[in-house]
């Protein structure tokens, strides 16, 4: 038996940031450090990119990023692979990208789901201990950071793409693994979209999917004997006055394979960077109350029905804001006049890359059809 751990987001910025600098960082880690001990391979979503870099690229939403020396935290916590195909890698463009692989090979840790090119970055990765050989495919939703050609960027999720690169890795390797970033923000559940792509990855040959992005703990299912993980929350992003919010939670897994059976899992689950700067298992009565809340949830992802209207609830909270959004003014006032009929419509330049992160993103697109859609 092989045991391989994954985590959600990671990015060591701000205040973790700020002890690395300090040399004062290690037990902000301490009790987590036995998970990763445990496992013969650790996989972490790397969410920024490790650069000093100040040139961001053009995108909505915030530009992050973290300094070089936090790549020490990777090698403490026995961490010998980054996920990095996500809405945030490649935000300081090719030259954070280039001085994020720079430091990842000085301290010797490998990485998939990004390139200077679509072909670097939609490589299969492949590792083998004893006799079991495991292939991982990381993709992402479409944002800014993603690559279709011959411009650096993160694997994009397509599905065709990724169909036959499962189909591929399946002749090659005895497991298949797909870590997905994508979901909707501040979620607890996926999308009816989101569920059938994951379970599609398995009806292609995948026999685990590990998702994030959503930055707070989803629920899971076995489908076809395979574990799907919809998301696990954030492992360590530190943010401004956030504090003991669903934020504040991730969950850490580890998939135990051996040949010609399936998968099997534990979970642990952590809380961080709350007052009490660091991470730290949650106490067996918030684990217990964990452990039930998921239960809710995986009620709700192995029915369609009950999925679909959850789905339906959560985008009429988005309604007013993307029928905001999608029109060409900014501010109270502007929209209130525009409401109004006192001013025309116009769209600028930074509406149209709005425009266009609603229609390329899929969990954008899946609110953004909900909230112009007249049947709704």
């Amino acid at each position: 038996m092989i045991k391989i751990g994954f985590t959600g987001d990671f990015c060591p910025w701000l205040r973790i940031e700020n002890q690395v600098k300090a040399n004062n960082w290690q037990t902000l880690f301490d009790e987590v450090k036995s998970f990763f001990n445990q496992n013969d391979l650790n996989i972490i979503d790397l969410e920024c990119p490790l650069t000093v870099a100040n040139d961001g690229i053009l995108k909505t939403g915030p530009h992050i990023k973290a300094h070089p020396e936090t790549a020490v935290i990777l090698n403490y916590l026995n961490c010998q692979l980054v996920a990095t195909a996500n809405n945030h890698f490649k935000d300081y463009g090719l030259k954070g990208m280039q001085e994020t692989y720079e430091t990842l090979t000085q301290n010797k840790i490998s990485w998939l789901g990004s390139g200077t090119n679509f072909e670097e970055a939609s490589k299969t990765y492949y590792w083998k201990k004893y006799d079991t050989k495991v292939a991982f495919i990381n993709v992402t939703e479409n944002e800014w950071t993603t690559t279709h050609d011959s411009t650096p960027g993160c694997n994009p999720i397509d599905l065709v793409t990724v169909f036959y690169k499962i189909r591929e890795a399946k002749s090659n390797a005895d497991f298949v693994v797909i870590i997905a970033h994508g979901g909707h923000e501040h979620y607890e559940l996926p999308s009816p979209r989101m569920k059938k792509w994951y379970r599609f990855f398995v009806d292609a040959g995948a026999d685990a999917v590990i998702a994030h992005h959503t930055h707070i703990i989803s629920g899971y299912e076995i489908y076809n004997e395979a574990p799907i993980f919809y998301s696990l929350g954030n492992f360590c992003f530190d943010w401004h006055d956030i504090r003991n919010k669903p934020w504040n939670k991730g969950m850490m897994v580890c998939l135990a394979f051996e040949k010609n059976k399936p998968i099997t899992f534990e979970m642990e689950f952590v809380s961080q960077n709350n007052d009490v700067l660091g991470l730290f298992k949650v106490k067996e009565a918030e684990k217990k109350a964990m452990l039930q809340h998921l239960e809710k949830l995986n009620i709700i992802i192995a029915d369609d029905t009950l999925l679909e209207t959850e789905f339906q609830k959560y985008a009429q909270t988005w309604k007013p804001v993307m029928n905001t959004w999608i029109q060409p003014y900014k501010g109270k006032i502007m929209s209130s006049l525009y409401k109004r009929g006192l001013l025309p419509s116009i769209i600028t330049k930074r509406k149209k890359l709005l425009y266009t992160n609603l229609i390329q993103c899929e969990a954008h697109r899946d609110i953004l059809l909900q909230s112009i859609n007249p049947n709704k």
